[in-house]
């Protein structure tokens, strides 16, 4: 009987530690879940790109500074279909492609901008003054080759306070990053009395699709985005003037599946071999 009970516990001790875990296994598992945690914190404390609010209303009442430095309400210009731009003049990278692009689509649109729909160009760089946005009008205004209504366009700067509850009403995010910021881009479209309408991603807008939203804005109707995924997988690079691969969203994705796959081939797999057994 001695001998019997000897011989069970030793089998049962090979037998819980073939199921042990590999403690390399732990150590590899433990760095990968902290890589993960430390990277999901990091972006959900200080988010960067858009989420959309399709359907509801800007706050009216946000005070800006037109190129004069006049102090105006929104609810004081926002009166026919507005596509907004969020940018900063200082922009050497995604902002100026952004604005030479407006200005081709309001060249080649059959509508008539300061008529049938309007530009608010907003710099969400506080520190940035009228007599800024004031040059940067007259810049691009003098390049479209047709007339056009200085009051179609504006080019508008503001203090912290109000530019984050424009942006931040707009589902607008972005972040500094030394004396420059990264942030998304898109044309975003509101209705005459504030409502947002559509989202237009990207640098390059073809003006049948400005024009759809400049109408569906003048309804008030709400239309969702299809085409989403180059502001995902995609950044833009201010060097080389064009997007390039972002390893770091598409990586966490990556990251992700692996982590799976480790838990099911080095945990759930073995177990249910040994339970068989």
């Amino acid at each position: 009987m001695k001998r019997e009970f000897q011989y069970f516990t030793t089998d049962q001790n090979q037998y819980r530690r073939s199921r042990a875990i590999p403690p390399s296994s732990i150590v590899l598992l433990i760095l990968i879940l902290s890589f993960i945690s430390t990277v999901y914190t990091q972006q959900t404390a200080q988010p960067i790109g858009i989420s959309e609010k399709l359907g509801q209303f800007i706050p009216l009442d946000v005070e800006l500074y037109d190129e004069s430095g006049n102090l105006v309400q929104l609810k004081s210009i926002i009166n026919k279909p507005t596509l907004v731009a969020f940018v900063y003049y200082r922009c050497t990278g995604i902002c100026t492609p952004l604005l030479n692009d407006i200005a081709k689509v309001v060249e080649k649109m059959d509508l008539e901008i300061g008529k049938d729909y309007q530009i608010l160009t907003v710099s969400f760089d506080y520190t940035e003054r009228p007599e800024m946005a004031s040059d940067k009008k007259d810049n691009y205004l003098s390049g479209i080759k047709k007339a056009v209504d200085p009051n179609g366009w504006r080019f508008l700067t503001g203090d912290s306070m109000n530019v984050h509850r424009f942006t931040d009403a707009m589902g607008f995010y972005y972040q500094q990053s030394g004396k420059e910021w990264i942030h998304p881009t898109a044309l975003i479209a509101v209705s005459p009395d504030g409502k947002i309408t559509r989202y237009l991603y990207g640098i390059h807008q073809l003006p049948l699709d400005v024009k759809l939203a400049v109408m569906e804005a003048s309804q008030g109707h709400s239309a969702p985005t299809i085409s989403k995924v180059l502001n995902m997988c995609y950044t833009y690079d201010p060097e080389g003037q064009h997007y390039v691969f972002n390893f770091v969203h598409v990586g966490g994705v990556v990251i992700v599946g692996l982590v799976a796959l480790f838990v099911v081939v080095f945990i759930v797999l073995p177990k249910k071999k040994k339970e068989r057994k």
